[in-house]
């Protein structure tokens, strides 16, 4: 039941599918085990998709139709992967559900597949790119991967599952290692990246969350803890959480927050609020008032369910298209735009962001995050201040955005900049990546 419930997420045509899990297991009954492995399914497919192909392509004469890839890729998952699933309940459930979707024969040829696959992986890594399984300490028999010096790029999207183009623009912008490295880390679910709100000091806080059976580890911001994956159930389970002394935040969502300074008394405007977190810390900061927009109502009410739970005044909840909704003469005195962006310093958190990268969709996020500060800049008092935030490592969105924004805007200027790339859970974090800048409009 797990099985067939990740292979109808993946295939409902979300573009989110591990947001699907819950919905679907749901529907079908799963208690909170078998949701718990469907879930786990889902992510290992997505953010190994690249290598699941590549697998899958290694041991079939010809190309299945997308029904049998799908459940060929989650056996494949299972067997390289899912340490918990035994090799031999992989392939037996596998089988049964292809068998049961698409009938007795696919339900051999899976089972062909998936047992040669087995025999194929051998233990230990052997040092040759095209046969070790990343993260893995596995190997395959003979080369499944593309060669990492001829081909590099194409290699990435086979062991690292990070498409070729977007390893090729990491690695001129940042090096072949260093583009490797934050592939690698998105192979992975990251830590659980809590901000503690209260004034309690944060070992006090972890040896309370410790007496509730999880641990934790100090993350690089003072006000900031991490847990490990197979923690965080119990974490947001636990009384602190649910009081509000604890929220989810990324280290670096809680950095742009704070970029727009002291706003204690002041008018802030909150452009792209949903699903609140960076709006949360804002409000925490005392304004005089705060108005939270965001393009969807559903998102809107997340802000609002949040809220109740944190103990938060609920702000003014507007649901419009960019500034579109605000009269010509609204003036607010701080101005947050956290843009819709490519998310790639988030991978870890939303893996399949990565197989939606492409230079249409990526040329239109452009455009779409100038017409937002174009439109937010129109609402900032003489003086005031507005703040461009993603999530986002690709320069085009952040830097090349704020410069060709202080271009077309005279007068306004670039106060201070915050990037983050994304740490190893053992490196404490953080957890996030992504931009933020500062800028200051003009007195008059």
């Amino acid at each position: 039941m797990p099985r067939e419930t990740a292979y109808l997420c993946l295939r409902s045509g979300s573009p989110t599918p591990l947001r699907e899990v819950d919905r679907y297991a749901s529907r079908r009954g799963l208690d909170l085990r078998d949701t718990a492995l469907a879930r786990r399914l889902v992510g290992t497919e997505v953010r190994r998709r690249g290598t699941l192909r590549a697998v899958l392509a290694a041991f079939v004469h010809s190309k299945p139709k997308a029904d049998l890839a799908t459940l060929l890729r989650l056996g494949i998952a299972q067997l390289l992967f899912l340490d918990r699933v035994p090799d031999h309940a992989a392939i037996s459930e596998t089988v049964r559900c292809v068998t049961d979707h698409l009938g007795l024969g696919k339900g051999r040829t899976a089972n062909a597949v998936l047992r040669s696959v087995q025999r194929a992986v051998l233990p230990g890594a052997s040092g040759d790119p095209t046969r070790d399984v990343i993260g893995r300490d596995l190997r395959f028999e003979f080369p499944v991967f593309r060669d990492a010096e001829e081909h590099p790029h194409l290699w990435a999207e086979d062991a690292l599952s990070l498409p070729s183009a977007l390893h090729k623009r990491w690695t001129q912008r940042v090096g072949r290692e260093e583009a490797n490295r934050l592939a690698t880390l998105a192979l992975e679910e990251p830590p659980l990246s809590l901000r503690i709100r209260s004034e309690r000091p944060r070992e006090e806080v972890r040896a309370a969350l410790g007496a509730e059976g999880v641990a934790s580890t100090n993350g690089r911001h003072p006000r900031f803890l991490l847990v490990a994956p197979e923690d965080a159930s119990g974490a947001l389970a636990s009384p602190l959480f649910h009081h509000g002394e604890l929220t989810v935040q990324g280290e670096h969502a809680f950095g742009a927050a704070q970029m727009l300074g002291e706003v204690d008394g002041l008018r802030v405007l909150d452009l792209c609020a949903a699903p609140g977190g960076k709006t949360a810390a804002v409000l925490e900061s005392g304004p005089q008032s705060l108005v939270a927009c965001d393009l969807s109502p559903h998102r809107l009410q997340r802000i609002r369910t949040g809220f109740q739970r944190l103990g938060l005044e609920i702000p003014a909840l507007v649901a419009m298209d960019q500034a579109r909704g605000l009269g010509s003469g609204a003036r607010f005195d701080a101005v947050l735009v956290d843009a819709p962006c490519s998310n790639t310093g988030v991978l870890a958190q939303r893996p399949g962001a990565k197989w939606r990268h492409g230079p249409q969709g990526q040329r239109a996020l452009v455009e779409l995050q100038r017409g937002l500060l174009h439109s937010a800049s129109e609402h900032v008092e003489p003086g005031g201040v507005l703040v461009h935030s993603t999530c986002s490592l690709e320069s085009e969105e952040n830097e090349q955005q704020v410069r060709r924004f202080l271009e077309e805007h005279a007068g306004w200027t670039l106060e201070e900049e915050l990037r983050s790339a994304p740490a190893a859970f053992g490196a404490g974090g953080p957890a996030d990546g992504g931009y933020a800048a500062r800028l200051r409009a003009p007195l008059s």
